[in-house]
């Protein structure tokens, strides 16, 4: 199903209990400023709701396989976001500090290693685990 559909988990009696209900964008970016703060984690831009609105940032991008969840997404401005593309996290940190910005690399490492957490929990993303794998090793070098 790929997290498409609602999966349906049998419970002792013989019912069945449907999964909690997803998040919304609003709700997801709440939890995230929440999490890690109200700045852009590759340039740590204050975050607002008028001036410099916080866009949603895959932290391992869909295309390597990231999924679409809370613990793969971050909070960045909308220039970091659109000119990171899909770069990997290391790559993009390094040339964010190349250009004089102050990445948040506690943050991104944080993420990571949630991320990692949450994959073991759950199972799957075969893809995306020797690319976290990776880009925290090349994190924690920097």
């Amino acid at each position: 199903m790929g997290g498409v559909g609602r999966r349906l988990e049998a419970l002792p009696c013989g019912s069945v209990e449907p999964r909690p209900r997803q998040m919304n964008r609003r709700e997801r970016m709440q939890v995230i400023l929440e999490r890690d703060g109200p700045y852009c984690v590759w340039c740590s831009a204050p975050l607002d709701s008028s001036l410099n609105q916080p866009t949603t940032e895959h932290l391992v991008p869909r295309i390597k396989g990231g999924p679409s969840w809370v613990e793969n997404e971050l909070a960045a401005c909308r220039r970091c976001n659109n000119e990171r593309g899909h770069q990997g996290p290391a790559g993009w940190l390094q040339d964010c500090v190349g250009m004089g910005r102050t990445p948040r690399t506690h943050v991104v490492i944080s993420a990571l290693e949630r991320l990692q957490a949450a994959i073991v929990e759950r199972g799957g993303q075969r893809r995306a685990r020797p690319y976290i794998d990776s880009q925290l090793r090349r994190l924690r070098k920097m």
